[in-house]
């Protein structure tokens, strides 16, 4: 059972709209976040930071609001412009990015930057074609940045969007097939005017009253819109399809330490799972081959003492990884690979996988950056 929520777009000013009701309620109960204009700012003229915009919404793919928040003032405070960040090296915003996970985002960010500082002049487009045509930068990503930065009525649809269009319709598709039909019905709310408020409203509903589990129905501002809700059944709703089960792969992690407690890293190829990024000593393992687990496959001869195993969970598969340390004397690392003083190892571009390996390994040696899992 669906019902069309409207066939025309029009002003959030036109009050018996959902889209004024929404708009209405994100003026009174918006979430105060640090990548965001208040709704009172921009009614006084203020106009959004496009760069602001586009790296919370870069940091925000597959992550919490709440893991993304010191990464955004950490990354603000270093580099407040996209020509600062265009001008840092590509080394350094691999180690201000080391924990918040999906490294390519990383990597996609500075070219990003790269080309907005040199074939734009430091100005971002600002229609979703443009921004879609820079690096990293996907339908969703292009909408929200079009909308919320530049006024574009563009239709934003995050997960939090999925849900709240899901139940208002009662929309009977599981997801993800039911996507292009979310996005024609929010493509048909946007209104003319306060497009990025409204965006950001319909995540913010979606994020604190429509809520996966025991959503807040009686506080919610389209209450009498909802289809679900009238059901008697938001909880349904969205459908989705049964998700096969990720496989499990299996690999070795060898933490070497040096007599000072200098740890031996080195760094994954540029292309590829966790690119960039630096690494105690591994088997071969993939997303998709197990690597060998035992202590026969470490870098150098040593007593390597068993550790434990460490499981990560990617977007397609777990990882068991079996740790193994050792103590060495002063010994020259070897080609391609550096010794980490202790008070270094917390800058390096480590992904929460490899800090879990050494923390298997030295208890305490690394500061626990939170994120997500998939990493």
């Amino acid at each position: 059972m669906t019902r069309p929520m409207t066939a025309e777009r029009t002003s959030a000013s036109a009050g018996g709209t959902p889209a004024a009701r929404l708009i209405t309620w994100y003026d009174r109960h918006h979430r105060r976040l640090p990548w965001r204009l208040a709704p009172e700012a921009i009614r006084q003229g203020q106009r959004p930071d496009p760069y602001a915009v586009w790296l919370s919404e870069i940091m925000l793919q597959q992550t919490t609001v709440g893991a993304v928040k010191p990464y955004f003032d950490a990354f603000m405070a270093r580099w407040p412009t996209v020509e600062a960040l265009a001008a840092a090296e590509t080394e350094d915003v691999m180690k201000a990015w080391a924990g918040l996970g999906y490294y390519s985002r990383a990597r996609n960010l500075k070219k990003c930057a790269d080309e907005v500082a040199a074939r734009y002049g430091g100005v971002f487009p600002d229609t979703e074609a443009g921004l879609k045509a820079l690096p990293g930068i996907g339908d969703y990503t292009a909408a929200a940045i079009a909308a919320i930065a530049f006024g574009r009525p563009a239709a934003v649809v995050d997960g939090n969007v999925e849900r709240v269009v899901s139940r208002l319709d009662a929309i009977e598709t599981p997801l993800p097939a039911a996507k292009p039909e979310i996005r024609k019905a929010v493509a048909a709310m946007v209104p003319t005017d306060r497009p990025g408020d409204f965006a950001q409203a319909m995540m913010d509903l979606g994020a604190t009253i429509c809520t996966p589990r025991r959503p807040s129905c009686i506080l919610c501002p389209l209450i009498e819109d909802c289809t679900a809700q009238r059901l008697g059944a938001p909880e349904r709703f969205p459908l989705k399809a049964p998700k096969a089960e990720k496989p499990v792969r299996k690999g070795a992690a060898f933490v070497a330490i040096r007599e000072d407690g200098a740890v031996l890293l080195r760094r994954r190829p540029e292309k590829g799972l966790l690119g960039g990024m630096s690494e105690v000593p591994t088997s071969h393992w993939t997303a998709r081959l197990d690597g060998a687990n035992e202590a026969t496959a470490a870098p150098f001869p040593a007593h390597w003492s068993d550790s434990g195993v460490v499981t990560h969970v990617f977007t397609h598969f777990k990882l068991r990884l079996s740790v193994f340390r050792t103590t060495v004397a002063d010994m020259a690392a070897p080609s391609g690979h550096w010794w980490s003083a202790p008070t270094a190892l917390d800058g390096e571009a480590l992904p929460t996988v490899m800090k879990k390996a050494i923390e298997a390994a030295i208890p305490g040696a690394t500061k626990a950056k939170r994120g997500m899992a998939g990493k």
